[in-house]
C-alpha cells in the first residue's frame, strides 16, 4: 500500500461538494499542466497512454494511473502542490487550490 492512498478518494466521496476537474495524460504529458481548484474539488487524471503513470506529491498523495484508466483525489485545503510521475519524473504538473 502506498503512503497517502487514504487521500485518493473515489469521485463523489467525502463530505465537501465540489467540481470534478480533469487532467488528461497523453504522449507522456499532463494537460493542462496547471489546474485551478477549490477545496472539495476532485482532480481526476485520465491516462490515455499505454504506459502506467502516477500523480505523486512528495510527502503527500500518490495516485496510481494504469494504462487507459483514471484515478482521482479530493483536494481538502487551499494551497499549491507540485506533482510528478514517479515513473517518468520529467512529467510534472501543478494544482493551485484557492479558498
Amino acid at each position: 500500500m502506498l503512503l497517502g492512498a487514504v487521500l485518493a478518494l473515489p469521485i463523489g466521496a467525502g463530505t465537501a461538494k465540489g467540481q470534478t476537474l480533469r487532467v488528461t495524460i497523453d504522449k507522456m504529458a499532463f494537460a493542462p499542466v496547471e489546474i485551478q481548484a477549490k477545496p472539495g474539488d476532485t482532480i481526476e487524471w485520465i491516462n490515455n497512454d499505454v504506459f502506467a503513470h502516477t500523480a505523486t506529491v512528495k510527502g503527500g498523495f500518490e495516485v496510481m494511473l494504469p494504462p487507459k484508466k483514471s484515478g482521482s483525489v479530493v483536494m481538502e485545503q487551499a494551497g499549491a502542490v507540485d506533482y510528478y510521475c514517479r515513473f517518468h519524473p520529467n512529467m510534472k504538473g501543478r494544482i493551485v487550490v484557492r479558498p
